[in-house]
């Protein structure tokens, strides 16, 4: 694994928030995008948004941001093409050498990368560009107010990614293998759910990606008011 630190800019101009509750340079993200894209046929990272939107990397970056300006990206497949073509600048790029093992292999890899100070982390994927940028800010709210629990997006009951997980239970992420993210363990851990619009829009297939583009054509005008 190795961490390369590039210069902080948000390409969407999207809000980044700025509390002290407690510092939010002690809860910093990671956007997941290690994976080969198989079902896809090509680098989903590099799919272009309509208009100026920018890629689905790009876009990752900007919905993290809205969580904390702490942004690091886990890559692995066709690395550094993705870094240097989605037009995405994270404050580090984190290269999982393993990525070929699967999501906990990238969240593993990811984790690593902090040092002692974080409190906890947010994790968020480089696909659902339709996440509610109201929703993201509200969850970030919940996580400064109780910092030291899990909390993650709803999937009717169920949690999942966009999500937060304190430094007290990382261990247990050590523990996972395969392409399993730490959904279970979220789960077992009872993590506080979150209702946010847009999770179950995400990219796997040409299909998907066909949708996803109707829709973000028919949302975009109104992401772009709230950003201004």
């Amino acid at each position: 694994m190795s961490i390369l630190p590039v210069s902080f800019f948000n390409v969407f101009g999207w809000p980044t928030i700025v509390t002290r509750k407690p510092c939010i340079a002690t809860i910093p993200a990671l956007v997941l995008a290690a994976g080969a894209s198989a079902r896809l046929g090509r680098p989903k990272a590099l799919l272009g948004l309509p208009g100026r939107e920018g890629t689905l990397m790009a876009s990752a970056v900007a919905q993290a941001r809205l969580l904390t300006p702490e942004v690091r990206v886990v890559v692995g497949a066709r690395y550094p093409r993705v870094r240097f073509r989605s037009g995405a600048q994270p404050s580090r790029w984190v290269v999982c050498r393993q990525w070929e093992e699967g999501m906990s292999a990238s969240l593993k890899a990811g984790l690593r990368s902090f040092g002692p100070r974080p409190i906890g982390v947010y994790v968020l994927v480089v696909d659902q560009p339709l996440l509610d940028p109201a929703a993201l800010q509200a969850f970030a709210e919940r996580v400064r107010r109780n910092p030291g629990l899990p909390w993650a997006a709803d999937y009717g009951g169920n949690p999942g990614v966009p999500a937060f997980i304190p430094r007290s239970l990382w261990g247990r992420v050590f523990g996972l293998e395969g392409d399993r993210g730490a959904g279970r363990l979220l789960s077992e851990w009872r993590a506080g759910l979150c209702d946010m619009p847009g999770v179950h829009d995400d990219v796997d297939t040409d299909e998907d990606w066909r949708r996803i583009r109707q829709q973000f054509n028919q949302t975009a005008p109104i992401a772009r008011q709230f950003r201004r």
